[in-house]
C-alpha cells in the first residue's frame, strides 16, 4: 500500500544532512554541513538569554516581532541601499529555507518555469517542484571566477518563465555575482516581466576586496524582487532559524498568508535577540569577512597539500574541489572513502546538479571551523595521495 503523496517523490533525503549523519556515525570531521564549530558572538548569546528571562516566550506577531522588522529595515537601508517599510515589505520566517519556500508557494503556479543557476543549493529543486514549477537550469562555469553567460539565461526564458532564483554569494561555488552580471539579469527580468528571488544569506562573507550587490537595489528591480536572508551565517547561529523576506507589498501579502499556515511564526525570544545582532557596529562585518578569508586560505592550503585541485571561492564558506586525480570512479565512492577510512566528510558534487553525472568530479568542503579542527583535518588527510583508479566502492584505500 502506498501511503505517501506523489509530491514527496520529487526529492530524496538532503544529501548534505545525510553526510552529517554519516560523519557522526563514523566519527568523521564534518566539513559537509555549513555550520560553525565555534561560538556565536557573546553579546548575541546574552541577548537570547535575556529575551527568555524577559518573558518573550509566547507568539510574536505572525509576520515578525515589530522591533526585529524595524532592525531589518534599518540594516538593509545602510548595507543594501534599500528603503523598506517594516509593516509593508518584511516578513520574518523560520530561516531562509522557509522564506524561499513561502515565496515560491505565494508566487508560482503549476507549470510556471523557474530559472536556477547550476550548480545550486540542493533545496532549490525541491522548492520549485513542491510549488508546481518546472526548473530550468543555467550553468555557472566551474572555472576561476565562476563566469555565467547571459546568453544562456536568455535562451532559458520561454513564455512560461515566471522567475529567476539567484544566490549571491553562491553556495556551493562561492561565486560572487558582479554588478555587470546582475545588471544583465535585471535587464532580462524587466524585458520578460520576470520575478527574481535572491538568496543573500552570505552577503557579509566576501573575500579579496569583493563587494555584495543586492539585485533589488538596481533600477527597476524593487517591484519584482524578493530578497531572502537570515541571521544564520552572518552571526553563527544556524540553529536559531530566524530568516526573512523583503518583497513588494502585494507579494508580501501572499508570503504572509503562506507563512502563517506553514509555521505561524519564528521563535519569539530569538527574534528579540536578533535585534542585537542586526545592531552590531559595521566593523563587525569587516572582521567577519577577514576571519573567514583566513579560514578559506587555511583550508585551501590543507586541501592542496593533500592533492586536491581547488576552485577558489570569492564568498560564502565552501570550497569545491576536482577529485579526478584520486582515481575514484565517482564522487559518491570518494566521499564514502573519505568518511569511513580517512575521517573527513565532504558533500559529493552530484547533489548540486540536476544531472548527477555533471557533479561526479567534485566534492564540496565547508570551512567555518576552528584552527584546531583544521589541524586535525590536515593530520587525517596527510596520507591521502593522488593515485591510479580504484574500484567504485573505494576498496584498497588511497594511500595507507
Amino acid at each position: 500500500m502506498i501511503l505517501t503523496a506523489a509530491r514527496v517523490g520529487v526529492f530524496t533525503e538532503s544529501v548534505i544532512r545525510e553526510m552529517t549523519r554519516l560523519a557522526m556515525e563514523h566519527g568523521a570531521i564534518n566539513l559537509a554541513q555549513g555550520f560553525p564549530d565555534f561560538p556565536a558572538p557573546a553579546d548575541l548569546l546574552a541577548a537570547g538569554a535575556q529575551a527568555l528571562a524577559d518573558g518573550h516566550n509566547q507568539y510574536a506577531v505572525t509576520w515578525g516581532a515589530p522591533r526585529l522588522r524595524q532592525a531589518i529595515a534599518e540594516k538593509v537601508r545602510w548595507f543594501n541601499g534599500l528603503e523598506v517599510e517594516p509593516d509593508r515589505h518584511i516578513t520574518v520566517t523560520c530561516g531562509a529555507t522557509e522564506a524561499m519556500m513561502a515565496t515560491m508557494l505565494a508566487t508560482i503556479n503549476p507549470g510556471d518555469e523557474v530559472i536556477v543557476f547550476e550548480p545550486f543549493y540542493e533545496n532549490y529543486g525541491p522548492d520549485a517542484k513542491l510549488s508546481g514549477a518546472v526548473p530550468k537550469f543555467v550553468p555557472i562555469r566551474l572555472a576561476p571566477g565562476f563566469p555565467i553567460d547571459l546568453d544562456d539565461v536568455k535562451a532559458a526564458i520561454t513564455p512560461y518563465t515566471k522567475a529567476i532564483i539567484l544566490n549571491t554569494p553562491h553556495n556551493p561555488t562561492g561565486k560572487v555575482f558582479t554588478r555587470e552580471e546582475l545588471e544583465g539579469v535585471a535587464d532580462l527580468c524587466q524585458r520578460h516581466n520576470l520575478l527574481a528571488f535572491t538568496d543573500e544569506v552570505y552577503e557579509h562573507i566576501i573575500y579579496d576586496g569583493g563587494r555584495h550587490v543586492s539585485l533589488a537595489a538596481l533600477p527597476g528591480m524593487r517591484e519584482r524582487t524578493v530578497v531572502v536572508n537570515s541571521i544564520s551565517k552572518s552571526y553563527s547561529v544556524t540553529g536559531w532559524r530566524i530568516g526573512w523576506t523583503i518583497a513588494p507589498p502585494n507579494i508580501t501579502d501572499g508570503i504572509r498568508k503562506v507563512h502563517d499556515f506553514l509555521t505561524v511564526g519564528a521563535a519569539a525570544p530569538l527574534q528579540e535577540a536578533a535585534v542585537t545582532a542586526l545592531g552590531f557596529p559595521r566593523t563587525y562585518y569587516a572582521e567577519l569577512a577577514a576571519m573567514y578569508q583566513r579560514k578559506r586560505d587555511a583550508l585551501l592550503e590543507i586541501l592542496r597539500e593533500a592533492g586536491f585541485e581547488c576552485l577558489v571561492p570569492g564568498g560564502a564558506y565552501y570550497i569545491m574541489c576536482d577529485i579526478t586525480a584520486f582515481g575514484f570512479e565517482s564522487d559518491e565512492a570518494f566521499t564514502k572513502y573519505l568518511i569511513e577510512q580517512v575521517g573527513v566528510a565532504p558533500v559529493p558534487g552530484y547533489s548540486f546538479f540536476h544531472d548527477p553525472a555533471a557533479g561526479r568530479r567534485y566534492v564540496r568542503f565547508a570551512f567555518p571551523k576552528r584552527d584546531e579542527t583544521f589541524a586535525e583535518v590536515r593530520r587525517r588527510l596527510g596520507a591521502l595521495r593522488p593515485r591510479a583508479a580504484v574500484p567504485a566502492d573505494g576498496g584498497g584505500g588511497a594511500g595507507a
